[in-house]
C-alpha cells in the first residue's frame, strides 16, 4: 500500500508541476473540481443529470485550460520540452484528450441523427429526454475512457500503474479542490484595471 500511495502521489505531482503553470488553467481546473464534486454528489440519484454537468461544465472547463490556456513551449521551470511531457505522461495527453474530445462531441451529433441508437434504445420524447439519453452516453463515455486507459496501462507499464490512474482520475475534484482554490483570487489579484494579465 505505501508504493501505491508513493506511486498516486508522484502521478499527482507530476500533473501538477507539468500541465498546471497558467493561474487561468488553475482557476478552471478549480471550476472543474466544484462541478464534479456537485456531480459526484448526485450521481446515484440522477446519473443522467450528473454526467451533463460532469461533461457539460466541468471536463469542458478543464479541457479548456489545458488547450487553450497553458503554455506549449519549453518548460523552464522543469528543463523539459513540452513533447517531453507529452510522451512521459500516464494518463491523458494532448494528443489523448483530443481523441476522447471528439468522441465526446460524436455522442449528442449521432443520437441526435438516430435518436434510437439503431433501436437498442428508446426514442426520446422530447429535449428532455434527448438530453438525458446525451448524458447517459456520456457516462458510458467516462467510464469507458478510465477503464480503456488503465487496461492500457496494465500492458504497457503494469497493472498498478493502471489502477494508480484510475485511482488519481477518480479522486481528482477532491485533490484540485484543495490545490487550486486559492487560484481565482490569485488570478483576479494579477489582473490590471485595463484588463491584462500580470
Amino acid at each position: 500500500m505505501t508504493g501505491f500511495r508513493a506511486q498516486l502521489a508522484e502521478q499527482r505531482w507530476d500533473d501538477h508541476r507539468f500541465y498546471h503553470h497558467s493561474l487561468v488553467n488553475q482557476s478552471l481546473h478549480f471550476v472543474s473540481a466544484c462541478t464534479f464534486l456537485v456531480a459526484y454528489a448526485i450521481l446515484f440519484v440522477d446519473p443522467a443529470v450528473a454526467s451533463l454537468l460532469a461533461w457539460g461544465v466541468a471536463m469542458t472547463s478543464r479541457q479548456a485550460g489545458h488547450f487553450f490556456f497553458e503554455p506549449k513551449g519549453f518548460d523552464q521551470e522543469n528543463g523539459v520540452s513540452h513533447q517531453h511531457k507529452e510522451a512521459i505522461k500516464v494518463g491523458y495527453n494532448l494528443f489523448r484528450k483530443w481523441v476522447l474530445m471528439s468522441i465526446w462531441v460524436s455522442v449528442p451529433v449521432v443520437l441526435l441523427i438516430e435518436p434510437t441508437l439503431f433501436g437498442t434504445i428508446q426514442k426520446p420524447d422530447g429535449v428532455e429526454w434527448y438530453l438525458r439519453h446525451v448524458g447517459i452516453g456520456w457516462l458510458m463515455l467516462g467510464v469507458g475512457a478510465i477503464a480503456f486507459r488503465s487496461v492500457q496501462l496494465f500492458v504497457q507499464r503494469d497493472v498498478e500503474t493502471g489502477l494508480v490512474w484510475a485511482t488519481k482520475i477518480v479522486t481528482e475534484p477532491f485533490s484540485d479542490f484543495r490545490l487550486y482554490r486559492g487560484a481565482p483570487v490569485r488570478l483576479i489579484k494579477n489582473v490590471r484595471p485595463a484588463g491584462r494579465a500580470v
